[in-house]
């Protein structure tokens, strides 16, 4: 009998080393829990060597709302990149754009550091924020329509990430917060208060958790990208995708 998460991990390692998707139909079924497809991601990461003994240093979080289950992923280093940032290298199969705020790590967190964290204190750790766009993608052939336990083993659908200039965090009232983005030729499109958990900074605690879930610290300067502000928006090879936090910054990637 064939083990489910060195299956569904010898899949992903092939469609990352190939650039060719792989088909999920065969794999329907075989991941049973989200521990199960966390397994899968670092099976993946320890088999393209994507963090050596130094760990992730960015991260994707989010979720629905703040009464769902929220999922994470460590985000590949060689597909995040500083604003303006060129994409074209990028064999995408899919090109969804998701406008974000970043929130970077001021100091080192143990696991019995973010086992204590609250939602109202975890912000003191952080030292800066950024306006990013990422740019989501599939390993799977059936992309968008493939299990969800499957995403989330392919790092929740992670494609690349561009990252805009670094401020000093600060509350912010996010409610009223503003994004805009524009795709291509494409007209502005504006969202305000738009965030799924109402501040970006409330997974803190969550994330971190789960980050350090094995014993490992995570260390000051990590990244952790927050969730989509504006959907999923679809752009082609060629667009320039541009994206603006007014009071926060701004961020681009020519795709």
């Amino acid at each position: 009998m064939t083990t489910p998460v060195p299956t569904v991990a010898a899949a992903l390692l092939q469609a990352h080393r190939t650039g060719r998707p792989a088909d999920a139909a065969p794999l329907a079924g075989q991941l049973q829990t989200p521990a199960d497809a966390y397994a899968v991601q670092d099976e993946v990461a320890r088999g393209l060597g994507w963090f050596g003994d130094a760990g992730p240093r960015h991260w994707k979080s989010g979720g629905p709302s703040r009464q769902a289950a929220l999922t994470h992923a460590p985000l590949p280093p060689g597909n995040v990149r500083s604003s303006p940032a060129g994409m074209r290298d990028v064999p995408f199969q899919l090109r969804l754009i998701e406008a974000e705020i970043a929130l970077r790590l001021g100091r080192d967190v143990t696991a019995a550091q973010a086992a204590a964290l609250t939602h109202d204190g975890a912000p003191s750790w952080l030292d800066g924020m950024a306006v990013s766009i990422e740019i989501v993608d599939s390993r799977w052939q059936q992309a968008r329509d493939a299990e969800t336990l499957l995403k989330l083993a392919d790092l929740q659908s992670h494609g690349a990430l561009a990252l805009g200039d670094w401020r000093p965090f600060e509350a912010r009232d996010w409610s009223a917060q503003e994004c805009r983005v524009r795709i291509g030729a494409g007209p502005w499109q504006t969202f305000r208060g738009t965030h799924s958990l109402g501040d970006p900074a409330w997974l803190l605690p969550l994330w971190l958790r789960h980050a350090t879930r094995h014993g490992a610290t995570v260390g000051a300067g990590t990244v952790v990208t927050t969730g989509t502000w504006c959907g999923l928006l679809s752009a082609q090879a060629g667009d320039r995708v541009e994206v603006e936090f007014p009071g926060v910054g701004t961020a681009a990637v020519q795709l």
